[in-house]
């Protein structure tokens, strides 16, 4: 089974428990924090890969991280699951794939938007709104900025991609061109 099926099965099990205990942001938030924090430190991240460091001295360095940090008692039993499986060091995919469940159902979609200038506040809301007409969901903008467009918009949502750029309209008339020769 691929690592990102596991990290699903493992994220979409965590949405049903905090769902109902009404705590999805607390331990999205948290989760996060945990794989900013292990994939910030590369010695942390050998000792949870690392086949040859025993169940007993992960699960230590663990608890000991857990005894600095105090996450609340469902994000620390998750952690711990997440060891005893041998799954811990698949926490980065398991907390992608978390938020993207939450996302998904509280209805949700999030749209990767690359411009070539960053955009004014309200050319954001604007952008906001239009996305939200189009796919019916509620839309979270991700920016970049890529001065290689020229001008315009790129927008990614899921698989769907939406070039409005100028760098697109370019090549869409090049191959226009070509193919009319």
């Amino acid at each position: 089974m691929s690592s990102q099926a596991v990290a699903r099965r493992y994220a979409v099990a965590l949405a049903d428990v905090v769902l109902s205990r009404g705590e999805a942001q607390e331990v999205r938030e948290e989760l996060a924090s945990w794989d900013a924090l292990v994939r910030s430190n590369d010695q942390l991240t050998e000792v949870f890969r690392h086949p040859a460091i025993t169940f007993e001295q992960k699960r230590a360095v663990l608890e000991e991280l857990m005894r600095r940090t105090r996450p609340r008692p469902t994000t620390a039993n998750f952690l711990r699951v997440l060891l005893q499986n041998g799954r811990f060091a698949e926490l980065s995919e398991v907390s992608k794939q978390f938020a993207q469940e939450l996302d998904r159902r509280s209805g949700v979609v999030t749209a990767q938007v690359t411009t070539a200038r960053p955009l004014s506040a309200d050319a954001q809301e604007a952008l906001q709104a239009r996305l939200g007409q189009l796919t019916g969901s509620r839309v979270r903008l991700q920016f970049e900025v890529d001065d290689e467009l020229i001008g315009g918009v790129v927008t990614r949502i899921g698989s769907t991609l939406y070039d409005g750029s100028v760098r697109g309209r370019l090549q869409q008339i090049k191959q226009r061109m070509v193919g009319e020769v």
